[in-house]
């Protein structure tokens, strides 16, 4: 038996992403060298949904991509024998730019710095930041994101499920507390 919480809605996420842009766009000073990686599967929409945002403020569409990490990861074996691998998609040059890893939950740590051996393969970025919808903390690796939506402190035994309308048809987020029935 599980408990679910819903601890953000369609309103607090767009709300969320607004700030996280605005953000982004007074640390950068602007767009310059700027560009987006979303991290399969929800990271990516995260990183379309923000890009989307720029333009509706600045006026410029910035180079977005996508990757998948699972190939990278440290512990796929322990996830599973036979990874679903899904397409990476960055047709920019990221020598020289200013990269924005987007991804929906930042756990352990071990897909951001998975995610970061991914992009080193492309090229060499000036920097790599990184912004999440949620940080639900208990990191393994000295890993911090520089925009943050929430934070929210959870139990290891907790999921963190983050549904979004382009993937699961609503924009949610919800702490599933997995509980055995006696």
């Amino acid at each position: 038996m599980s408990k679910h919480n819903t601890i953000l809605d369609t309103s607090d996420i767009d709300r969320i992403l607004s700030r996280i842009t605005h953000k982004i766009l007074e640390v950068h000073k602007g767009t310059e060298n700027l560009s987006l990686i979303g991290i399969h599967t929800r990271g990516v929409y995260l990183a379309k949904r923000i890009q989307l945002k720029i333009k509706e403020i600045e006026g410029i569409e910035i180079p977005t991509g996508n990757i998948d990490i699972n190939l990278y990861r440290d512990d796929w074996t322990r996830i599973s024998h036979h990874p679903v691998v899904q397409a990476t998609d960055i047709s920019f040059p990221v020598d020289g730019k200013q990269i924005i890893l987007i991804d929906d939950v930042l756990f352990t740590g071990r897909t951001i710095r998975a995610a970061m051996d991914a992009i080193i393969d492309f090229g060499r970025p000036d920097r790599i930041e990184l912004a999440v919808l949620v940080d639900r903390g208990h990191r393994e690796l000295p890993i911090q994101a520089n925009y943050v939506g929430k934070f929210i402190e959870t139990r290891r035994s907790e999921t963190v499920n983050v549904l979004l309308a382009e993937h699961d048809g609503q924009d949610c987020v919800v702490i599933e507390n997995r509980t055995t029935e006696s």
